[in-house]
């Protein structure tokens, strides 16, 4: 927390005490019909805004520290006028994003989302209207189908293909500057997209950046620009020189094509450049945490636990082989895989906290009475960790997922979180899985992972501002198929 923020608080509460002749805090209380979900005690005008900003950056851990403490499934919070209700219990989230989809069906409005989105011009960080069903419709009807899931199918095996041919020779073949500044922006957008901003809650403190948050959004997306600009910026140059030759729209290479060419019903074309933009951005953004990260966490895990890496890896052999690489066809078989991967999303989610929903008007959950304009955030951890779910919660056990015929990464009961549902849900299931499962397999079909000579076991501690790795997972990679599979 900076001096700056603490100043800006401590002012903000001398001048509400002193204004109030009387300060009453509110408790929170056991469930009753008809209120607001329990929550801890409020000063008047900001609310719990002071302990927020006290427990910055790791908010999260001091939220669930609160729902503990209180043995609650829901929990309000107040920052400013804004309530924040925080939800761990599966049959609560259903109610959310099935039972009530449509009241929760927007996004709050905050400095990072409004700069990630380049002034809601997407469709994953836009609230509740007319440009973001315009926006989803493209990814659900052009974007995310299965036909062009299937089409652009060759892309995805060449980045497998590269990425078994690549892992020997990293260290002299490893990403260039570009590359490393790319990734880093994207996982700081992910970082700061809805991180508990004072400014987001009292928009007039916004322009002062008590959090530091709106340079780095800032930063990010400069960075992002600069190297996304020039890509989008060719490619239109060549759908207009084509259309001036009278030519036809060729195949579409990518995704960035299908947009691009898009048409509206008078032949012109359909998204803006910043509509274009904004929409690359959020995909890059939404297919870049939760693959890395789960995959991370299931090989940390694994190799401290040797008996569920040989299961993973006696799975591949019997249902690929050794001599051929796994491929997206293979998904289906590889039941064991798809449980070790749940595994990691149901413990180790990116983000503590899903993105936010917001009411579009008074509602009621689980009998709470919910204002209109909450905030309404499902937590990951609680519904993942939760020990009235799932027995020895945080034990890596794949096996606990081996209830079906098929495994699939998706949780239809909301016990955990890979993909979310309703109308803010990932219409990319299909290609989410695609990409993290071929992620895992191939990692694990190519390489026989081992822990460094020195080190005894991987430490599996999370950071104290996030849920992923302390440090992150260094381990050695031998090649166990044949040569000519590498080149």
């Amino acid at each position: 927390m900076s001096f700056g923020t603490l100043l800006i608080v401590a002012t903000l509460l001398v001048y509400f005490l002193r204004k109030s002749k009387r300060v009453v805090l509110s408790r929170w209380q056991p469930a009753r019909r008809g209120l607001l979900p329990p929550g801890p005690a409020t000063l008047p005008i900001i609310g719990n805004m002071h302990q927020m900003v006290w427990n910055k950056p790791a908010v999260f851990r001091w939220i669930h520290r609160l729902l503990k403490e209180m043995d609650t499934d829901i929990m309000c919070l107040r920052f400013g006028a804004t309530h924040v209700i925080i939800v761990t219990c599966p049959e609560i989230a259903c109610e959310v994003l099935r039972k009530k989809d449509e009241v929760f069906a927007s996004r709050p409005t905050t400095f990072a989302s409004g700069t990630f989105s380049l002034g809601y011009k997407g469709s994953v960080l836009s609230p509740h209207g007319e440009q973001w069903r315009k926006m989803r419709r493209v990814l659900t009807l052009e974007i995310l189908t299965s036909s062009m899931e299937q089409k652009l199918h060759h892309l995805r095996k060449d980045e497998y293909d590269h990425l078994v041919s690549n892992l020997p020779t990293s260290s002299t073949n490893g990403p260039g500057h570009e590359e490393e500044a790319h990734v880093g922006a994207l996982f700081t957008a992910l970082n700061h997209v809805y991180s508990f901003c004072v400014s987001d809650y009292i928009p007039a403190l916004l322009g002062l950046d008590l959090d530091g948050h709106e340079e780095v959004s800032m930063d990010v997306m400069r960075t992002i620009n600069r190297l996304h600009d020039p890509i989008i910026r060719e490619r239109i140059r060549e759908r207009s020189s084509t259309l001036e030759k009278g030519g036809e729209n060729k195949e579409a290479r990518d995704f960035l094509d299908v947009v691009i060419h898009l048409k509206d019903a008078e032949g012109q074309p359909l998204l803006s450049l910043q509509e274009i933009r904004a929409q690359t951005v959020e995909m890059v953004l939404a297919a870049v945490d939760n693959p890395s990260n789960a995959v991370e966490w299931a090989l940390a895990e694994m190799i401290n636990r040797p008996e569920i890496m040989q299961k993973a890896t006696d799975e591949l052999d019997a249902v690929v082989g050794k001599d051929r690489l796994v491929q997206e066809s293979d998904i289906p078989r590889l039941n064991y895989l798809k449980s070790c991967i749940r595994e990691a999303f149901r413990i180790h989610p990116y983000h503590a906290l899903n993105l936010p929903h917001v009411a579009m008007v008074d509602t009621t959950i689980a009998g709470y009475t919910i204002p209109k304009d909450s905030h309404i955030l499902l937590s990951r951890l609680g519904l993942g960790r939760n020990p009235k779910i799932w027995s020895e919660p945080l034990e890596f056990r794949p096996e606990r997922h081996l209830n079906t015929m098929n495994v699939l990464l998706t949780e239809p009961g909301l016990r955990f979180i890979s993909f979310s549902s309703g109308r803010r849900g990932c219409p990319g299931i299909s290609l989410g899985t695609s990409i993290t499962m071929m992620l895992f397999a191939r990692m694990l079909q190519a390489f026989t992972w081992k822990k460094p000579v020195s080190v005894k076991n991987i430490s599996l501690q999370e950071g104290n501002a996030s849920l992923a790795l302390l440090e992150p997972l260094v381990l050695q990679a031998q090649p166990r198929l044949a040569a000519y599979l590498y080149r």
